[in-house]
């Protein structure tokens, strides 16, 4: 898409751009998302937040044999040793 049809293009000149006065807009909030071996292989990438969740604990099992990218907002202690641990990021 070029420049001149972005919706930003309306906006330049005015203070906050259309992200609001109060609530100032940040680059990244939540980090970049993770490149390391685990997603250059194939493997699965679970986004949680599609589904309605914002943060992963560890209470549970994950497969050993197959490593899992999981893309979140927030994720516990625990849980990153848990994915960790099963090669995934």
């Amino acid at each position: 898409m070029t420049t001149r049809f972005k919706k930003n293009r309306k906006k330049r000149g005015h203070v906050s751009a259309g992200h609001g006065r109060i609530g100032k807009h940040r680059k990244h909030p939540g980090g970049r998302e993770v490149r390391d071996k685990a997603s250059k292989d194939n493997v699965p990438l679970v986004d949680v937040t599609q589904f309605g969740y914002f943060k992963v604990l560890g209470k549970g099992l994950l497969p050993p044999d197959q490593p899992v990218v999981v893309k979140a907002k927030l994720v516990s202690k625990v849980a990153e040793k848990k994915i960790k641990e099963a090669g995934g990021a």
